[in-house]
């Protein structure tokens, strides 16, 4: 529809989709990807260690012959955080997932990540102030001249999509049941129907 800049993974996603993250052909996800137009596609590492390496092998092979940017998805745990230097010298840029606290920005800041996913909707549900802690972050990557960009996860409707676009945010992780939301409106269905009406009575 060329809505969309991007799709990101992540074995719990996979999961749902009923897939075995370990066993997905990662050079036809790329491949179908690419052929969809878009810019980035996020790929998260399957685990903190020695492995990841050889994952990162896998999908340099994979996007050699793709346009799409590949994105590599690390959890902001002190594993992840020390990966990723070598995964961006490597050739990937990376955004550090699972943020829950403003903190982890300065982080993701040191390490030059290209962003930081923050998980509102399940901060939320953790009793966390998700939008204190946005707060803050924004305010942060305002102070670098290179900055992290905050890339919101977790949406759990297009209400909260307005209210963080009302506080600046404008990059935002969905999923499909709230893009859907997005490409209606009652109200808008309802107009468009007096339109075909109003062409069978004429």
């Amino acid at each position: 529809m060329g809505l969309f800049y991007g799709i990101t993974t992540n074995p719990l996603l996979s999961a749902r989709a009923g897939h075995k993250y370990n066993e997905i052909a990662w050079q036809d996800v790329i491949t179908r990807a690419d052929a969809f137009g878009l810019r980035e596609l996020h790929i998260q590492l399957p685990a903190m260690d020695d492995t990841a390496f050889s994952f990162v092998e896998v999908l340099t092979k994979a996007k050699a012959s793709a346009q799409i940017q590949i994105i590599v998805k690390i959890p902001l745990n002190p594993a992840g955080i020390q990966l990723a230097p070598q995964i961006q010298a490597a050739g990937f840029p990376v955004l550090m997932t699972a943020c829950y606290h403003a903190k982890q920005m300065f982080v993701a800041q040191a390490l030059g990540a290209a962003y930081i996913a923050p998980y509102y909707g399940r901060m939320i549900e953790a009793d966390i102030d998700a939008a204190a802690h946005l707060r803050q972050m924004r305010a942060i990557s305002q102070t670098s001249e290179t900055p992290c960009q905050i890339l919101i996860a977790s949406i759990r409707s297009v209400d909260q999509m307005l209210e963080l676009a009302s506080d600046g945010h404008d990059m935002f992780t969905i999923a499909p049941e709230v893009a859907d939301a997005l490409l209606s409106d009652p109200n808008s269905d309802a107009a468009i129907e007096s339109f075909a009406q109003a062409l069978n009575r004429s």
